[in-house]
Order: structure tokens, then sequence, then C-alpha cells
């Protein structure tokens, strides 16, 4: 009987004493994890923004690939919101409370199946390599889920690694969707011509990326000081292409509606008379061009048509990158004149 009771006074003071150890737990938690992803802000913080596109990041989702997932009538923006139910994920849903454009978004994300919930905030940063993302959550801790911290571990050592993944995923999804073109020949066509500002360059190869931004700031500056109306979108015409020396001589030029009367020396006026073109579209970024004129080329050699010693090679840029941050939606037309 004694030993009945010494065994029961045991277990009291156990029970007591993990009752304090549990009770003096933290009565919150917060962490968070950060990753550069290669790619434009606006490219990262709209994968995040858009819960149709979580399944594609989401650590959780890759654990648990049958899970049940439905979303509501809204998956992006403030008050967008889904829900799951599986084996790994459990039961449970998360709404978009507040976001800043490329900035920030902050969620909630509640978990049914214990009846707990947290907050999850996301920022983003532009850094010289891309967007540095951080992915955070911070919630309270009542006595149940400190019991299950006290046996499992913080929130922060389960769950850190599945941040880290996600963003991971993250970088990679990003810089796979920003690397996606589509080049398409469209065939013989009739190049309309008319007047243009422009202003000339020789350079190396190698270096036209910069020169190119540089005689783009003088032509547009004109126009802008001048009030010229501009009748279409920018373009470049290729004067000499020598690739064994790495050397280009080109125009940056923008169309207008009728010939300018100009003083500066930098800045002329020039008109393209209508001429029969190969039309080439390249859908991606820059880094592509090269094969799209190459297939240009191809199409040139293919159907027997004939290039003029000294005829128009125009490369024109359909998109403003500043209004278009993916690179796999900037649109470039290739004009090839022929005989």
């Amino acid at each position: 009987m004694k030993a009945l009771k010494y065994i029961f006074f045991v277990l009291l003071i156990l029970i007591i004493g993990a009752a304090i150890y549990i009770a003096v737990q933290p009565n919150s938690y917060a962490f968070e994890r950060s990753r550069v992803i290669k790619a434009p802000t606006p490219v990262a913080y709209n994968i995040v923004n858009d819960y149709k596109e979580w399944p594609r990041f989401s650590p959780w989702i890759e654990k648990d690939e049958n899970a049940e997932i439905n979303y509501g009538e809204k998956t992006v923006g403030e008050g967008a919101n889904y829900s799951w139910d599986g084996d790994v994920l459990k039961a449970g849903n998360m709404m978009t409370e507040n976001t800043v454009s490329n900035t920030s978004i902050k969620q909630q994300i509640n978990f049914t199946d214990h009846n707990s919930s947290a907050t999850i905030n996301w920022t983003f940063k532009p850094v010289e390599r891309g967007t540095k993302v951080t992915w955070g959550m911070s919630g309270e801790q009542d006595f149940m889920t400190k019991a299950m911290v006290a046996l499992s571990g913080p929130v922060e050592e389960s769950l850190g690694p599945d941040f880290e993944r996600g963003l991971n995923k993250l970088d990679s999804i990003a810089r796979a969707d920003i690397s996606k073109f589509n080049i398409s020949v469209n065939g013989l066509t009739q190049y309309s011509g008319g007047f243009y500002l422009y202003t000339s360059a020789s350079t190396k190869m190698d270096n036209m990326t910069s020169k190119m931004q540089q005689l783009m700031s003088q032509v547009r500056g004109f126009a802008e000081e001048n009030n010229v109306s501009v009748a279409g979108n920018p373009f470049v015409i290729y004067h000499k292409l020598d690739e064994q020396n790495n050397a280009v001589v080109f125009s940056y030029c923008i169309p207008t509606t009728s010939q300018v009367i100009v003083t500066e020396s930098d800045i002329l006026t020039g008109q393209i008379e209508p001429f029969k073109a190969v039309k080439t579209t390249l859908e991606g970024s820059y880094d592509n061009l090269q094969p799209a004129w190459d297939k240009a080329m191809a199409y040139v050699e293919d159907n027997n048509l004939e290039l003029p010693e000294n005829g128009m090679k125009i490369e024109t840029y359909v998109t403003d990158p500043m209004n278009t941050p993916n690179p796999a939606k900037w649109l470039t037309e290739i004009y090839l004149e022929i005989e």
C-alpha cells in the first residue's frame, strides 16, 4: 500500500512538473526565412500572390500530392482564399488579408484539424541579382500548442526547413518562367516604312546592350524635349554585323508621324521606304534574339529568297520592359528585306 502511494506521489510530481514546464514555454513564436530569387520582383510577387500558383512551390503540397485543394472565387490579392484536406496537410485554409503591390503580402492560415491559426508575412525587396524574398510565420501558443512544442520541439525547428524548401522551389519556378521563349517565322509581309529619328554607333558586339541604352536615352530625351509625336514602337537598324571581328554598326530609332527638322548633330531624321520582308517574332527575353535571327535566316535560305546587299535589317521592340517585368512576355519583331 505504501508503495502504491509512493508511485502515485511520484506521478503527481511528474504531472505537476510537466504542467509547469509546459506553462513556462513562450506564449508566442515567430520565425522567417529569406532567399534571393533570381527574377524581377513583380514575377516573384505575382507567383506568391496567386493561390493557384502555390502547388508549384508549396513544400507541403509536394509531400501530399493527393491532397484535395479547393479555391475560393478569388485567388489573387486581398480576400483571396483556398482550403485543403489531406493525409499530410490535414485540414486547413488560408486567406490573404493585405497586399502592397510588389512589396508585401499578409495572410492568415488556419489549421482546422487542431483549431489553431497563424499569420504569414511575405516581403519582396529588389536587389542586384533579383529579389530578396522573406517568408515569415508568427502565432500564439495556447497550453495545447505548448504541450506539442514541448514534445516535438519549437515550431521553427519543424517548419523552418519547409520554408527553406519552398523558397528554393520558388526560385526555380520563377527562373523557369522568365526563361520561356517562342520564335515564330511569320513569313512574307510588307514593311510600311516611314519617318524616324535616330542616332548611330559603332561598337563591339558584346558592348551593344550598354551602347544601345545610351543611344535610347539620347533619342527619347530629344523626342520628349521637343514634343515629337511618336508613331510606333522603337527599333534598331543594323547596318553592319561582323561577328568575326566582334563589331556592329547600328542605329537606334523612334518612328515619327512626319519628318522632323533637327539641329542637333547627334540626332538625325530619316525615312524608310516600304519594302518586302520576312517577318519573325520572338516572344521572350532579348537573350534569345540570336536564335531568332538564325531562324529568320534559315527561312530565307530554305525558301530560296534573296537578301539585297544593303537591304534593311530591322529589330522592333513591341513591348516596353518597364511596363512588362516578365521577360518571357517581351515581344520583338525582326524584319529582313528581300528582293
